[in-house]
């Protein structure tokens, strides 16, 4: 089954998913509009009773703070709904990219810099947050208040109106000078972003070998570089906003001093600029409430080009070609029963970059309960051989079977109880002793992983420790040599089917490696064994295969 998901798509359904939401947020978002309309003609009204010689009344002093209140509880509620709908659609947005995290080949993981995914799941989905919360909604509402206010404006002056309706053209063209620029400038800081994210995990993960190397001016040129791109970057947007705002407060200032120079002209000009005392206050305070969200639309242009370049990469890390679907009829009992080879390779070819082939031609296979070795120069194809068997990679051509089925279309759930794969060093992750052998695999009981324990003879020096397998596993609590032998119990706790071994006593020395090669012996037992540990054939009949 092919999974198509867009951006567009994830939106969507998080948006029907939040019905009710979307609508009490479009009720309130109306509620605002009209309510903030209404003070400044409630205040014309008095001031113009109180220019004839009347008192305003209490009546008319509540009504004018009543709609002020119910104005600023209508903003702050669209706030606040807008924030909730933010996350609601961040959220389901980080869920599908974790879900296309795992439908992706291990090509991506081997092309892309771990920062740049990281900073997609972090500062780039943000970003979208701030495209609804503080972005295209904002906007939107912003746009709505300066229209039904000129609208307003037109209906008691004319004139104003007007001269607001010549002054549009001449904001939009601002507005999109600055868009560019601002697009540009948030595009930059992204990639920069993405570069320091990447520069910190990898510093610390080789912070040995740069002070060995003596390589720390170098990192921290790298660094210093990076954060000086991100640096300009920022500052360029900076520079557009800092300009914007006092632009548009300046022609507020002007439009005002415009509107009041031409009602004093008299004739003509008055006729079309005049208005009662009344008139002229709430006008002047609708002209400061039409260029104040005018002044928010420039904030909200900054804030939906700094999204748009993160949904942008989004989008790209959306698009990214997904691993071939698994065959999910396929089962243990099926595969196992199918009478096949082990494994098989028939004119097998392949290569990473699509240009130099790492494998060529290459056929053989190997029988159930068989041992095989690889042998080979380094860079003939051994690991990647691996790597194809566990359907990490596809082939450009020919086929690579597992108990009769091609390894891409092995579902996920199976592979562990087919493979059991042993690395050349121990990979540690978070959790306890018992956790390191399992992996939160609920198929694996506690009995299974105390009996891999024992095969590999970890069991007394597991229980030695303070909380036994509930330990929290450090890389102090262990020695490199009962690290591998870990990696063997994690590697057979799930029964097996085949066992892959990749020079796994490469970096040990004598003695622990006859402890290694012991369990290893154990663990092979009624297995298919496919190793390209050089030294297991003192302590194995099985058959060499020569690769490349």
């Amino acid at each position: 089954m092919k999974h198509k998901t867009s951006l567009k798509a994830i939106l969507l359904t998080t948006l029907l998913q939040a019905k009710a939401l979307t609508v009490v947020l479009l009720l309130t978002i109306i509620g605002a509009i009209v309510f903030g309309l209404l003070p400044p003609l409630v205040l014309e009204r008095a001031v113009d009773r109180m220019t004839a010689g009347e008192a305003p009344g209490l009546p008319l002093a509540v009504l004018y703070f009543a709609m002020l209140g119910l104005s600023g509880l209508f903003d702050a509620g669209k706030e606040f709904l807008i924030t909730v709908l933010g996350q609601r659609i961040t959220r389901g947005l980080r869920s599908a990219m974790c879900e296309k995290l795992s439908r992706l080949p291990a090509q991506y993981y081997t092309s892309q810099d771990p920062g740049a995914t990281v900073s997609r799941f972090v500062g780039d989905v943000d970003t979208v947050e701030a495209l609804f919360a503080s972005g295209i909604v904002s906007m939107a509402v912003d746009i709505c208040k300066v229209c039904s206010i000129v609208a307003v404006i037109f209906v008691k002056s004319r004139g104003l109106g007007i001269l607001l309706l010549l002054l549009t053209p001449v904001l939009f063209k601002l507005t999109r000078v600055f868009q560019k620029r601002m697009l540009a400038a948030h595009l930059d800081n992204r990639k920069a972003v993405s570069r320091v994210t990447h520069h910190v995990p990898e510093t610390i993960r080789n912070i040995r070998m740069i002070h060995v190397m003596a390589r720390e001016s170098y990192m921290e040129q790298r660094y210093g570089e990076a954060l000086e791109d991100s640096f300009r970057a920022v500052e360029r947007s900076n520079f557009y906003d800092a300009i914007y705002s006092p632009i548009i407060t300046v022609m507020s200032a002007l439009v005002v001093a415009v509107m009041m120079l031409c009602a004093s002209l008299g004739g003509s000009w008055q006729a079309l600029f005049g208005m009662t005392v009344g008139s002229a206050v709430a006008v002047t305070n609708y002209v400061g409430k039409v260029f104040t969200p005018l002044e928010s639309i420039g904030m909200e242009i900054q804030n939906i080009q700094s999204a748009m370049a993160g949904i942008q990469r989004i989008r790209e890390f959306l698009n990214q070609p997904e691993q071939a679907d698994a065959n999910e009829t396929l089962t243990a009992e099926t595969l196992q029963g199918s009478g096949a080879p082990a494994v098989a390779l028939e004119d097998l070819h392949f290569s990473y970059d699509g240009k130099q082939e790492v494998l060529h031609g290459c056929t053989w296979q190997v029988g159930r309960g068989e041992t095989v070795t690889l042998t080979g120069r380094t860079g003939a194809g051994k690991s990647t051989i691996f790597k194809l068997l566990l359907g990490l990679y596809q082939p450009d051509s020919g086929n690579v079977s597992v108990l009769g089925s091609p390894a891409a279309e092995v579902p996920a759930k199976l592979r562990r109880h087919l493979f059991g794969y042993v690395e050349q060093s121990f990979r540690l992750v978070p959790g306890t002793v018992v956790e390191q052998i399992s992996l939160w695999d609920d198929r694996i009981s506690l009995s299974d992983v105390v009996s891999a324990a024992k095969l590999v003879g970890l069991h007394d020096v597991i229980c030695a420790l303070p909380k036994g397998y509930d330990t929290p596993c450090t890389e102090s609590l262990f020695s490199q040599g009962q690290f591998q032998l870990l990696s063997i119990a994690r590697a057979v706790a799930a029964d097996p089917e085949i066992l892959l071994l990749d020079e796994i006593t490469a970096n040990l020395d004598a003695e622990t490696e006859h402890l290694v090669l012991d369990a290893l012996q154990k663990a092979a037992e009624n297995r298919t064994v496919v190793s390209i540990s050089h030294r297991l054939y003192s302590k194995s009949a099985g058959r060499q295969t020569a690769i490349g």
